[in-house]
């Protein structure tokens, strides 16, 4: 018997440091990479990282692109930090939020040669933590180094693998839930077995298993669904696709905590003050260091599977979920199309949701 954590268990830890400012240690190859989310940590911890040897800042190609650094690796770009570079100017590359403020950050040394797989996953790694995707990173002699200091160690192949598929989901519990748009509704919990958040779905009278079901896969929006923020269409949806299957007696609607197109609400309120600045949504993303999404919506294909459905008449506005849907051995029988929300402050972010991301709006 052992009690020690297994690689799901480990990988948990392992954002929860990064939260709080602790390192990692990512180990494969030979190589091991202590890393520091950019984001959380702090002066001290820089300090004795310098005094181990020579620091890198890993970024996305996104985000060095907006840097105008060379990202010889593609995806990632390895930056190497001069020797007078402090917490504030590590901080000024990793959010872009005061881009304006600090118009003078390069021009930026980037490594070329040599391998970025450890690279890559530490910016992974990052993500799956809701962090901005910026790490500081070090090389160290193995992942012994880790185990000396009591630091979490990660082998990435292992890990690698994991952050690229679906964590499955556990039925918890499921009760009635009388809604103004739906009395007969009950609410399902789903726990994720990787300790990430839990994703809810709400059914709405008893829909016959063997048959479509109507179906909405509504990414969770603090700001929208409950501050009633006019910046999104989010609200209105999901208040509109709950009425729309009470009226019908039927139907599932997927809550999933994918906040901010998967990035956060931390990351998300960024893209707004990037917004205010005057870039779009999808550029906001990109300058963050974000794809134009970063939700994955075979949680909720999953979740219907789970609950015992095939197939699906999917409300929605956008064919890339409806494409993952079907990827996933779900059948889409009809898109049932979802248009309420619009108004004064939100016109921009629909005009370039229908036009980069290819929105049926």
């Amino acid at each position: 018997m052992s009690f020690s954590p297994d690689l799901i268990e480990t990988l948990a830890r392992a954002r929860a440091d990064l939260r709080m400012g602790v390192g990692v240690v990512l180990a494969g190859d030979g190589a091991a990479l202590l890393v520091f989310a950019v984001e959380t940590m702090n002066a001290a911890r820089l300090g004795e990282a310098r005094a181990l040897g020579e620091v890198d800042l890993v970024m996305t190609g996104r985000r060095a692109e907006t840097l105008k650094a060379r990202a010889y690796d593609g995806d990632v770009a390895r930056v190497v930090v001069p020797g007078e570079a402090d917490l504030g100017w590590l901080r000024a590359l990793a959010d872009p939020s005061d881009d304006l403020a600090h118009p003078m950050l390069g021009p930026l040394q980037t490594r070329r040669g040599g391998s970025a797989v450890l690279h890559r996953l530490a910016v992974d790694l990052l993500k799956s933590a809701r962090l901005l995707p910026a790490a500081l990173v070090l090389t160290v002699p193995g992942g012994a180094f880790g185990t000396t200091h009591g630091l979490t160690v990660l082998q990435a192949a292992d890990v690698a693998p994991h952050l690229a598929s679906v964590p499955v989901m556990d039925h918890v519990i499921a009760a009635r839930v009388p809604l103004r748009a739906a009395e007969a509704a009950r609410l399902h919990i789903f726990r994720p077995e990787d300790g990430s958040e839990e994703h809810y779905a709400i059914e709405v009278g008893r829909p016959d298993r063997a048959a479509p079901v109507l179906a909405r896969l509504h990414s969770a929006c603090f700001t929208g669904d409950l501050l009633g923020s006019l910046k999104c269409d989010c609200g209105p949806q999901l208040n509109a696709a709950l009425a729309h299957m009470g009226q019908e007696g039927e139907g599932v609607l997927l809550y999933l905590n994918q906040e901010g197109r998967g990035i956060g609400l931390a990351n998300k309120m960024r893209a707004y003050a990037l917004q205010d600045q005057g870039f779009d949504t999808v550029e906001a993303n990109h300058r963050l260091g974000f794809e134009d999404d970063e939700r994955d919506f075979r949680l909720g294909a999953q979740i219907l599977r789970k609950m015992g459905f095939g197939a699906v008449r999917l409300m929605t506005n956008n064919p890339a979920k409806i494409a993952m849907i079907e990827r996933c051995d779900l059948e889409v029988t009809e898109r049932v199309p979802l248009k309420f929300g619009e108004n004064p402050h939100n016109v921009g972010y629909l005009a370039t949701k229908a036009r980069k991301s290819g929105h049926m709006l």
